[in-house]
């Protein structure tokens, strides 16, 4: 069933059942309140017709005049009501009956403690005066003469003229009920289909998300649940086309680093390959074969380096190193690094410095830290020319901090939302060069500070260098943990 239906079908049984329990009510209590009256009305009458009965106070009969009782009931007559009269031994007096009638002995019994019956219908199984063909309601009431039961007198009225204002109500609940459901019916699909129109642009939008459109945008002005789902819908969509960009700039990148990953795995082992095919035919001159042979192991060691960058990479990342962390000399390190890249810079023609502390304590592994430390200013030579690398380091609160700080390239803003991931390269065009490496370093730096329970950060602009921050904290103040 649509959900227009469901909702109108929801409206409509609200009302039917909220109608049905307010008529139930109304004519119960009409119903009650006519009878009660009409009880009342008829116990006025009996006790202001036993008032004027004559009694002989010795005897304590009761004496009444027959033809008074029948004007009474010509007079009564006009408004439907019927008497009967009963003496102190309960035989109908009045009327007078072609048999004998008389009140049964436990109706009789009940009227001489003084309490008076209300007979709601003559015609029900249990009855006080007998069936008759139309049936009555009225009361039995008796009366006494002190403690003494001298009479009876059943007044009565037809049942149809007590419920004429409980039919009528019956039928303006129907009137109403008729009117109600016609109303409603249209309210009800009014507001069913504004609610449900809601959850179909929903659906639509829903629909155009799955075939890949992520621009889709639903307008709402309320604040009900429906209109906060659809501002929850517009805050995935937005989500999901971030991330979306984010897996299509991986895709190119990806792509981008299977190009460079097989241009720089077919360049040295096409000259391996060149080298030991003019050894195998004596191609190569005799005074060349020494040269030939070192090019061929420098060629050689890349490869292997880039299959255990890659392999490193992967440990790191899922947590397979075991970190031996002790506290260390933090400058030590940074001079030993700095001596091991020193011809590395000076190919490039930068200067090494180092502004540190002479004491700079830290706690971390000594080999993973110094790996780190070697991949930034590995990268900052990388990208620096006639410039300037320094290493600084200073102690922070429960922390220490290092910077690595070149005046090189740089970079711009949407370089910097990626220099961490993997095979990311800022700079391709160094890679074609043959002077770029193989785009892992900073992922392994940001993979081991995160072992270590450190940070990193990095600020950059074009043409104004780039500065890498870490922050290595100490024993029981790590933080940013990685997840096993």
């Amino acid at each position: 069933m649509k959900l227009i239906y469901q909702y109108m079908l929801n409206f409509l049984l609200i009302i039917l059942t909220t109608i049905t329990i307010i008529g139930c009510s109304e004519i119960t209590y009409v119903t009650n309140q006519s009878y009660s009256q009409n009880y009342q009305r008829m116990e006025d009458y009996a006790s202001a017709l036993g008032s004027l009965a004559i009694t002989d106070q010795k005897s304590g009969t009761l004496i009444l005049n027959s033809e008074f009782l029948s004007q009474l009931q010509f007079v009564l007559h006009s408004d439907d009501l019927y008497l009967r009269v009963f003496n102190a031994h309960g035989d109908q007096v009045y009327p007078k009956a072609g048999k004998n009638l008389y009140l049964a002995s436990d109706v009789f019994a009940i009227l001489k403690q003084g309490q008076e019956i209300r007979i709601k219908n003559n015609n029900d199984t249990h009855t006080y005066i007998g069936h008759t063909k139309k049936s009555y309601t009225g009361v039995l009431l008796p009366w006494m003469n002190g403690d003494k039961l001298i009479g009876a007198i059943w007044l009565g009225e037809k049942i149809e003229n007590v419920e004429q204002p409980i039919n009528m109500s019956k039928h303006n609940l129907i009137n109403a009920l008729i009117t109600a459901l016609s109303v409603g019916l249209v309210l009800s699909f009014g507001l069913s289909y504004y609610a449900s129109s809601k959850i179909k642009r929903l659906s639509q939008a829903t629909k155009k998300v799955t075939a890949g459109d992520f621009d889709v945008h639903l307008d709402y002005k309320g604040n009900d649940e429906i209109d906060q789902l659809s501002g929850n819908f517009n805050r995935m969509v937005q989500a999901l086309k971030k991330s979306n960009d984010v897996i299509k700039n991986q895709e190119k990148r990806r792509d981008q680093f299977m190009a460079d990953a097989a241009h720089e795995m077919r360049t040295p082992l096409t000259t391996i390959n060149g080298i030991l095919e003019g050894l195998q035919y004596d191609a190569i001159p005799q005074d060349a074969k020494p040269k030939s042979i070192s090019l061929m192991r420098r060629e050689t060691e890349r490869l292997i380096r880039l299959v255990n960058e890659n392999l490193d990479f992967e440990k790191i990342r899922n947590n397979q190193i075991n970190l031996v962390k002790t506290k260390f000399n933090a400058r030590n390190i940074l001079e030993d690094v700095c001596l091991q890249l020193k011809r590395n810079a000076k190919e490039e023609n930068d200067q090494l410095k180092i502004t540190a502390p002479s004491d700079l304590p830290i706690y971390a592994d000594r080999d993973r830290f110094k790996q780190i430390i070697v991949n930034l200013v590995q990268n900052a030579i990388q990208f620096t020319q006639n410039g300037m690398i320094i290493l600084g380091g200073r102690r922070s609160n429960h922390s220490t901090e290092i910077t690595v700080k070149d005046t090189g390239i740089g970079m711009n803003e949407e370089q910097l939302k990626y220099i961490f991931e993997r095979f990311f390269k800022a700079d391709p065009s160094r890679t074609r060069l043959g002077i770029g490496e193989s785009g892992l370093g900073l992922s392994i730096v940001l993979s081991l500070i995160k072992q270590h329970g450190g940070k990193i950060s990095v600020k950059s602009s074009i043409n104004n260098g780039a500065t890498f921050t870490i922050t290595i904290f100490d024993k029981g103040f790590e933080q940013y943990l990685p997840e096993n």
